[in-house]
């Protein structure tokens, strides 16, 4: 079972920065997560919240802000400024780092409170422009994007991510819409669900397990991957289950 650092090794570094980026990878783990949107001047940079009032020391939303104003916000402010000045970095800045790392790379296209125009084809562009092709997967809530990238891109997999409860028939949907992937919340994952991908042959990708509990039970399930905040403890788990 793969382990992907949600936001990067987001439980304890800033979550969405370069830091967290590098720090989850010297845990060993197999993938990120990061999440995608477009600054007013149409920069892709990774953040999460439609807002970056709860993850950095500025307020406004992330669409109404130039890519050199989004810059001037720390992001460890959340941390209490203990690992300096962190920004906010572009997907592009990520992508330069990705290249050279043994990690796949799970971007969440954040369409589902603001459609950003572009932002599909642009994250894609990127991903294209540094050859990374066969180490990212595509997720969004918004399962048009998804579409929209599949058109774009039929051979980049792409993951329906699934509010809780999620599908009790998630493989046949994805299978539908020519999905690779599944992307549930563990809190509303069931047996039922995992056997109706594997059915499908759809990879089951569980966000965001963060407890010893809901680790063993999805492993015991046979899910193909999970994201959690730390990375290095699923990791850890996962290897002696596996040796």
């Amino acid at each position: 079972m793969r382990v992907f650092a949600h936001r990067g090794y987001s439980g304890r570094y800033p979550e969405n920065t370069m830091l967290a980026f590098q720090k989850a990878a010297e845990t060993g783990c197999d993938g990120i997560e990061l999440d995608v949107q477009l600054t007013k001047d149409g920069t892709v940079v990774v953040i999460h919240d439609e807002s970056i009032d709860r993850t950095t020391d500025g307020t406004g939303f992330v669409k109404d802000l130039t890519f050199e104003e989004l810059r001037a916000f720390n992001a460890d402010a959340v941390c209490g400024g203990i690992h300096g000045f962190v920004p906010v970095p572009t997907f592009e800045e990520y992508c330069i780092w990705a290249k050279d790392q043994e990690l796949v790379t799970n971007i969440e296209i954040k369409t589902g409170v603001y459609y950003y125009e572009g932002l599909e084809e642009k994250t894609l562009e990127l991903v294209r422009k540094y050859g990374l092709e066969k180490k990212v997967i595509f997720s969004s809530f918004n399962h048009t994007s998804i579409i929209r990238l599949k058109e774009l891109a039929p051979g980049i997999p792409c993951g329906a991510l699934l509010e809780y409860p999620g599908l009790g028939n998630a493989g046949y949907y994805c299978n539908r819409y020519h999905f690779e992937c599944y992307h549930p919340g563990v809190k509303g994952l069931t047996k039922e669900a995992v056997d109706n991908c594997r059915k499908y042959g759809i990879l089951v990708n569980v966000w965001t397990v963060n407890d010893m509990s809901a680790l063993e039970q999805v492993y015991e399930w046979g899910c193909d991957s999970v994201i959690s905040n730390f990375p290095e403890i699923c990791k850890r788990w996962v290897q002696s289950k596996e040796r």
